[in-house]
């Protein structure tokens, strides 16, 4: 990343913004930022920390970026942390064992001797690495959570805070996250990079190009759900709402996503999926390689409508970056849609497969006002979801903790 690309970034979003920038950043001069999370590939923590750390860089804030290493049983045990955390019942005969709760000691034992944590500030995100605090000398620790606590499971809370009690400060997304304790919190949503291959403009060609290569004719109304292979994000969902909507308006349906290092449920869910959408020509299912940026950028711009239809949404950058090419999004009222989405305005809020089939078919019906409702997304984002705001937010926090 070079000057020429913070020029790139005032034509988006003004000069004032990135003079603002400049300024915080001046303010924390000579202050070390490292950043640590639990995979390199996948999923909407990575692609955050790919463009956030190099703007670090750019206006002057030495910052780098770590991953921790785990094992197969760690991650099965993270992942049901993940789940717990966002008020997901186990399956019958599942449970974290205490021998799980062990490796998941273990493992951060190990990183923390592997781990360079030895910056000013370092900021931890999400729980597969929150046990590293134990490394922690007199700098300042963040812990930054990007999934929705709204309805945390006590007792998986509980084990965690005995580790994120121990940080200076935790971020969450929305206020509905934060949990009580008397831990100091900020509230930062994530954010999209506009310059990035996933998001910058591409030509209508570009976008041909991109169906044509995945074997996708444009010849009818395309509906498109870009996500990890999830049950939160309820797939199976959006296959049902699309086999309703077909019945009134010849469509089809893209289900866009790969898996992740950290996310070892991911397999499983892609199975049922392809399960659920046997028999059907008109459906696509496509597990993408992790580094597929511009092809979601083109699948996304060449959709009529995008869904995401989440059961529970830590954020949603899928969302942030439909709005952001001015697509009509539904998306499922939860957790940080809730932010990016006003029902009626910059998008649909829906909280059933009913009420989703009833908005899929009224964009259909009025594409104009589909339009006027994705140029109104794009501004929201805009104004409130740009990488840009994201850093500045991480500058005063920064400023707050080390003042």
């Amino acid at each position: 990343m070079s000057f020429s690309q913070l020029s790139a970034y005032e034509e988006i979003v003004g000069s004032g913004e990135i003079g603002e920038l400049l300024a915080l950043a001046d303010e924390i001069k000579g202050i070390s930022v490292t950043h640590v999370n639990s995979t390199p590939t996948g999923g909407g923590v990575v692609e955050i920390l790919r463009s956030l750390v190099p703007l670090f860089r750019l206006v002057g804030t030495p910052c780098r970026w770590e991953v921790m290493q785990g094992t197969d049983k760690f991650f099965r045990t993270t992942k049901l942390f993940h789940n717990l955390l966002q008020g997901l019942s186990l399956k019958g005969g599942e449970k974290i064992t205490q021998d799980m709760l062990d490796e998941y000691r273990r493992v951060n034992d190990e990183n923390m001797k592997k781990v360079d944590l030895a910056s000013d500030v370092v900021i931890i995100h999400d729980p597969q690495p929150a046990a590293l605090v134990r490394a922690r000398g007199n700098n300042k620790w963040v812990w930054r959570c990007h999934i929705d606590l709204s309805s945390a499971d006590k007792r998986t809370w509980d084990f965690l805070y005995s580790y994120i009690g121990q940080y200076d400060a935790a971020i969450f997304s929305l206020e509905d996250f934060v949990q009580p304790s008397p831990l100091a919190h900020y509230i930062i949503p994530p954010s999209i990079d506009p310059l990035s291959e996933k998001n910058k403009e591409l030509s209508t060609q570009q976008v041909k190009n991109v169906f044509k290569k995945l074997g996708i004719p444009q010849d009818r109304p395309m509906l498109l759900q870009v996500s990890r292979f999830d049950y939160f994000k309820d797939p199976i969902g959006v296959i049902k709402v699309y086999r309703q909507v077909k019945k009134k308006a010849d469509c089809r349906l893209i289900l866009a996503g790969g898996t992740a290092e950290d996310d070892p449920e991911g397999w499983q869910v892609l199975k049922q999926v392809k399960e659920e959408a046997k028999g059907d020509s008109d459906i696509y299912i496509l597990n993408l390689p992790p580094d597929s940026f511009f092809e979601i950028n083109a699948l996304q711009r060449g959709a009529d409508i995008v869904i995401q239809k989440s059961l529970k949404e830590g954020f949603g950058l899928t969302v942030t970056e439909a709005l952001w090419k001015a697509r009509p999004v539904i998306g499922g009222n939860a957790g940080g849609i809730v932010l990016q989405i006003k029902d009626g305005e910059s998008g649909f809020l829906v909280n059933s497969i009913e009420e989703a089939i009833d908005k899929v078919e009224y964009l259909l019906r009025n594409p104009s006002y589909g339009r006027e409702m994705g140029e109104a997304g794009r501004k929201v984002v805009k104004d409130k979801f740009l990488i840009t705001r994201h850093l500045k937010d991480y500058l005063r926090l920064i400023g707050e903790l080390c003042s």
